[in-house]
């Protein structure tokens, strides 16, 4: 569809990359780049006197683009297809978008910013500042709140004591000299009252440490009296199971017929792996996993190497697993 700025790109698509914004901080588009969040805390603009939330700012990576498999795999969650639809669906979205790039037009991404070339044919991003992917400042926005003027105050109470001036004279303070003693004799009260209740206190303390002394003291005695025999006891078991923890898992495949996914655990353990075979997907598949990742980086550098040496179609999952 067409616009006085250029282009809107699918609909879909672009929604599916602005759902995943708020939940990554880097969302990869295979062959594209990669869109990038960063947070950015409230702040105020003192020249508009504008209030603005806590905020991520998006920017654009066009050097970020071997597939993680994390945008992939939700349009093939989302869209109920197969990962390789899925990826087949994205080349041809990076496709048509490059080669309206490349006839000059802007293309927009709703909800993110627009892309175009400069006149060195170099991409440019333009993020779209009004959208906030931060899900802590959601429903919150910006706010103008005018600069308030203490002067006048200051003059509205000097007019208050030039209308209404207190005077404390001689003759006022003579007149009642009882008061003054009724108040020594208050203060006096209290102090006496507060060194009572600081006395008490300190006896509290004092009996309350010299009791969790005899307790502590009890206890040590019965522990070293306690004799404990264990007759025949159990042999000591040693299992060695692969570890896979984590939210970033490299995958093998996906198979629709567990006794394939099995066949895959047994090549790859041949091959010195440590694979698991994960319980089936809501679309019945059984996925099998090289190795699970604590860090999104170590993650992406294992599925390079093993996209270079092992399987050329292993993609990374994104999700916690058991």
């Amino acid at each position: 569809m067409l616009s006085k700025k250029g282009i809107f790109v699918s609909m879909e698509l672009t929604t599916y990359i602005s759902d995943l914004l708020y939940r990554y901080e880097c969302v990869i588009i295979p062959g594209f780049g990669a869109f990038l969040t960063r947070y950015k805390s409230a702040h105020i603009d003192d020249s508009t006197s504008t209030f603005n939330p806590p905020s991520k700012i998006v920017s654009f990576n066009k050097q970020l683009q071997a597939n993680d498999g994390l945008f992939a795999n939700y349009v093939a969650s989302v869209e109920k297809c197969s990962y390789e639809t899925a990826l087949q669906k994205i080349r041809n979205f990076t496709s048509e978008i490059s080669k309206d790039l490349s006839a000059g037009q802007t293309i927009s991404f709703k909800n993110i910013g627009e892309f175009s070339l400069n006149e060195e044919k170099s991409l440019q991003f333009e993020p779209l500042h009004q959208q906030n992917y931060s899900t802590s400042a959601f429903g919150l926005s910006s706010f103008v709140s005018p600069k308030i003027s203490r002067e006048v105050y200051k003059e509205t109470a000097k007019a208050l004591e030039e209308k209404v001036p207190i005077i404390f004279t001689p003759e006022g303070r003579e007149a009642k000299p009882y008061l003054k003693y009724a108040a020594i004799a208050v203060i006096a009260i209290a102090a006496l009252g507060f060194g009572s209740l600081k006395f008490y206190e300190n006896q509290v303390h004092s009996f309350n440490i010299a009791e969790r002394q005899k307790a502590n003291s009890l206890v040590e005695t019965q522990i070293q009296e306690a004799t404990f025999v264990i007759e025949n006891p159990l042999p000591v078991l040693s299992l060695q199971l692969p570890k896979h923890s984590g939210m970033y898992h490299i995958v093998a495949g996906a198979y629709r017929e567990e006794e394939n996914a099995t066949k895959k655990v047994e090549q790859l353990r041949e091959k010195g792996f440590s694979p698991l075979k994960m319980q089936p997907t809501r679309y019945g598949l059984y996925q099998v996993l090289y190795a699970s990742f604590e860090e999104r980086v170590e993650a992406l550098n294992k599925l390079r190497e093993i996209q270079r040496t092992e399987n050329a179609d292993a993609w990374m999952l994104v999700q916690k697993i058991q």
